[in-house]
């Protein structure tokens, strides 16, 4: 019970002190709107009122579906290209010693600083926003994977050797069993990192979706809509996290009790 109670019970504290903030008087109702405001901006810009269909002619919905169409692509080419390049990296050492610095400089640069280097290579339309987050989702894949690979114990490597197994069969029935618990991990970083780098991705033509909506909001100064958009993120980026947490489950069910 106390699962349920907690987190409600930090939620309704969060809502008083924000209430009592903006009702306070120290900041403006444009910069700390109450909660009743946003709650308001998120019913208009889920309908139709006044004429206006949603924000921009585009239902909350929408803009959400557009962003994680985008989140889905770009971070699933992400992830699928770390776990080839960490399965490679982990079992060929020649391999590691090649990539990863690379991928090491890649994972310490923030999106902002080669998202204007992708739109001067791919224009401004859905390839730029597509290649952030692939390129933004890539490395926590691939140095989990590598790392995981790589802690294989080689016992067990040399005993299926020793039983007629083929460098596939290895890799199949071994390697990739031991490393998936890390991997997934992995994976779910690397959705976090994508979701985090959204706003980033949607800075430049990035309307409909999200983070284009909370863009061109803030430039009115609309705090309610910007406010929306940012728990409409927070909200789906853990719902998402608590189904890839449960796939993990599913998937290696024998982590935490070895």
């Amino acid at each position: 019970m106390s699962h349920v109670a907690l987190p409600l019970g930090s939620l309704l504290l969060f809502l008083a002190l924000w209430q009592l903030l903006a009702e306070g008087g120290t900041w403006s109702r444009t910069l700390v709107p109450p909660p009743g405001d946003v709650w308001k901006a998120f019913v208009n810009v889920s309908t139709t009122h006044d004429g206006v269909r949603g924000y921009n002619g585009t239902y909350l919905i929408e803009h959400f579906g557009i962003s994680l169409r985008r989140i889905a692509l770009g971070a699933g080419i992400g992830i699928a290209a770390g776990v080839v390049f960490g399965l490679l990296m982990g079992t060929v050492r020649w391999m590691r010693a090649l990539f990863e610095p690379w991928i090491t400089f890649l994972r310490t640069l923030p999106p902002l600083a080669y998202f204007s280097l992708l739109i001067i290579w791919l224009g401004i339309d859905e390839e730029p926003k597509i290649a952030l987050l692939a390129v933004a989702a890539f490395p926590p894949v691939a140095v989990s994977t590598t790392a995981a690979v790589a802690a294989v114990p080689t016992s067990l490597i040399e005993a299926a050797r020793a039983l007629g197994a083929s460098p596939w069969d290895v890799v199949k029935d071994i390697v990739v069993p031991s490393a998936l618990p890390e991997t997934l991990t992995g994976v779910r970083l690397a959705v976090g990192v994508a979701y985090s780098s959204l706003v980033a991705a949607e800075l430049v033509n990035g309307l409909p979706g999200i983070g284009g909506m909370i863009k061109d909001a803030a430039n009115y100064n609309n705090t309610p809509v910007v406010l929306v958009g940012i728990i409409t993120i927070g909200v789906s980026g853990l719902v998402i996290d608590g189904l890839l947490l449960r796939l993990e489950r599913a998937v290696v069910p024998w982590r935490g009790r070895a």
